[in-house]
């Protein structure tokens, strides 16, 4: 059998006086139909993402909720973890194709996972981004309902590369995607389903943190917590341009020479160009001493992200393309001035000038920095609006509750309601 990953309890009663009780009590109604089945998410990695942070939360959630949930990752070697980089590249508009020893490769990674799982076992089986879609090659008689997740931006997909997972994808019962943008222009697909992710925020990441201990920890990877800081948190990849965010700091640095830059982010077992791109960062740095490149690597985990995202002048999130960019919740939830890209599922996180900036290039992220390090209290009202944004649209309970729509609706239980909206509007 393939890897279960250990996801730990929750309980949903914790999340009652953070969430309305409305939503509260659509989730007791909406699990009363459905209440044990047997539910499989599958996925490359249980580390280093946004995807990975999301299950160790809606897992328990879901099996608190009365449904029986596994999370199982997919083996693979570097060759085959190289191909999905590439694919995970192209879906987002990299022009490399794929070679047709790049795709033999995918499908026989994809055929030796599928001889490993037993789809018998489950009444619904959920694959996570490009890595594993083609397993449901291998179960052509499956009883199960077969949903493909993707959390990345198909916006302006490599044509190449969605032609050859389209098929693969048709397979499917359900396509669920962040924004309806995403949805691949190919005929055959599944029905689409549109809905942002979410944070916990009662996950060390997202708890509540003090600005002393936030400082404390920092203090200990030599930040200086009397002068201003700006952070970006994300992965060492082109697609969240960390040389951008280089370029804007040193903007900023000529009207305010005491800022400090810091770049937190992790490296994935399924992520090869990881290590290049950190490398290559580590290069544009050039030496600054005000320049902080730190990953799990120089022991920052979730509480350490806390607090960096706590102690921070400003969180920056200088996306070029985004899948979605939960740092952006992230951020707004402890009230911190925010400044993103304007890509991707960011702009449904910030509403530009009123909780937070949309940018587009180092120029103006360095003057949406400015603003915010000369107005710090404006900045700071915006942010206590982007929270309450977040409380109302992007906290797991709700995330939660479009799930159990979604099983509902492919069950064929009635789903009338205020939650019914969800697949109505699809």
């Amino acid at each position: 059998m393939l890897q279960l990953v250990n996801t730990g309890h929750k309980s949903l009663a914790d999340y009652a006086s953070i969430v309305s009780r409305g939503l509260m009590e659509e989730i007791k109604h909406l699990v009363e139909p459905i209440k044990g089945l047997r539910v499989l998410h599958l996925s490359a990695t249980a580390f280093g993402g946004g995807v990975a942070e999301i299950q160790y939360t809606l897992i328990p959630l879901m099996r608190d909720a009365g449904l029986e949930v596994e999370w199982r990752i997919i083996h693979g070697q570097d060759e085959f973890f190289n191909v999905t980089k590439a694919v995970h590249n192209a879906l987002q508009g990299d022009r490399r194709s794929l070679t047709q020893e790049d795709k033999e490769i995918f499908g026989r990674y994809n055929q030796l996972n599928a001889a490993q799982l037993d789809d018998a076992d489950y009444d619904v089986i959920i694959i996570h981004d490009p890595q594993p879609v083609g397993v449901i090659e291998h179960f052509s008689s499956s009883k199960a309902k077969w949903i493909w997740r993707c959390h990345i931006d198909l916006s302006d997909p490599n044509p190449d590369v969605i032609d050859f997972l389209a098929p693969q994808i048709s397979h499917y019962d359900a396509m669920i995607f962040h924004l309806r943008q995403y949805i691949p222009a190919r005929p055959g697909l599944p029905p689409a389903f549109i809905w942002p992710p979410a944070i916990d925020p009662l996950a060390p990441k997202n708890m509540a943190l003090s600005r002393e201990d936030a400082a404390y920890i920092l203090d200990q990877f030599g930040i200086d917590v009397e002068r201003p800081l700006l952070t970006q948190v994300s992965r060492f990849d082109p697609w969240k341009d960390p040389l951008g965010v280089i370029d804007s700091y040193r903007l900023v640095k000529r009207k305010f020479p005491e800022v400090q830059l810091a770049l937190v982010g992790s490296i994935a077992h399924d992520d090869p160009e990881g290590w290049d791109y950190y490398n290559r960062t580590v290069a544009y740095a050039d030496g600054d001493p005000d320049i902080y490149i730190l990953s799990n690597l120089n022991n920052v985990g979730s509480v350490e992200v806390n607090a960096f995202q706590v102690h921070s002048s400003v969180v920056i999130q200088k996306s070029i393309r985004e899948g979605f960019g939960l740092t952006v919740s992230e951020a707004l939830w402890k009230g911190r001035p925010t400044v993103a890209g304007r890509v991707g599922g960011i702009v449904t996180q910030i509403r530009d000038g009123e909780t937070g900036r949309l940018v587009s290039s180092p120029e103006e992220c360095a003057e949406a920095c400015l603003e915010a390090l000369r107005d710090p209290e404006q900045a700071r009202r915006r942010a206590l609006l982007g929270k309450e944004d977040v409380r109302r649209k992007f906290l797991t309970p709700r995330l939660l509750r479009d799930w159990l729509v979604l099983f509902n609706h492919l069950l064929g239980h009635d789903t009338s309601g205020a939650a019914a909206e969800l697949i109505a509007n699809v």
